[in-house]
């Protein structure tokens, strides 16, 4: 599930509503999403001037402190709804510095992050781990899924403004989440381990950070490495 599913979703309760002379507005094209702690809200019903409950409830969502419509969204949905892309129409570009090649740069980051994740999916293999579902984790990695799913978003927004720069800095976050959880949650097994169902996981959440990151590079003109 992506933020353009949900989205939909919104707009349909939305237009749902005004049918059954529960609201009187327009109904919208598109609905803002966000993904926060690990789902996605929207102020849709604020922007409409209406109850949010009555959006809620026929999406199955429910409403947060500041009026949000909040809907739950397996981690596992996250991840697999990147893993289909981020589409191919291009953005404005957006350039960062090639140097210094350190964790502080942010366009090393991104770039080393797309090479690393290229590389587990490369190894796991060579080790026989499939990529798999990603269900749950640890803290780290669900904060890794929530600025994953915060990308498709931001693809809508940057096109929208004609500014690449809420895509470039959402990458960044995504790198700088990936490079956490490559270190400290390892998608191989190490020494006599055999591979399990975590690993395979967590293969199949390196393979939606390679293709996410992948496609936002691409977006903004830039060309994925394997090797930088």
């Amino acid at each position: 599930m992506t933020p353009a599913d949900v989205s939909d979703a919104l707009v349909a309760a939305v237009r749902d509503a005004v049918a059954r002379g529960e609201v009187d507005v327009v109904v919208p094209e598109s609905a803002v999403v966000l993904c926060v702690d690990g789902g996605f809200e929207s102020p849709v019903a604020l922007r409409l001037r209406v109850d949010p409950g009555v959006i809620a409830r026929r999406v199955g969502g429910s409403v947060t402190g500041r009026g949000f419509v909040r809907v739950e969204v397996p981690v596992r949905d996250v991840v697999e709804g990147v893993a289909r892309g981020l589409g191919s129409a291009a953005l404005p570009p957006y350039r960062w510095d090639e140097w210094p090649r350190t964790f502080d740069n942010p366009g090393f980051s991104v770039r080393y992050a797309y090479a690393r994740a290229s590389w587990v999916g490369r190894w796991a293999r060579d080790l026989g781990v499939e990529p798999g579902a990603f269900v749950n984790g640890e803290p780290l990695e669900l904060a890794l899924v929530g600025a994953l799913g915060d990308l498709p978003g931001r693809v809508v927004q940057a096109r929208r403004e004609r500014d690449a720069r809420p895509l470039a800095f959402c990458l960044e976050r995504v790198a700088s989440a990936y490079h956490d959880v490559h270190e400290r949650c390892p998608a191989l097994p190490k020494g006599d381990e055999r591979p399990g169902a975590v690993h395979a996981g967590r293969a199949g959440l390196a393979e939606a950070v390679r293709i996410a990151i992948g496609d936002g590079l691409k977006l903004i003109g830039e060309t994925p490495r394997e090797r930088i």
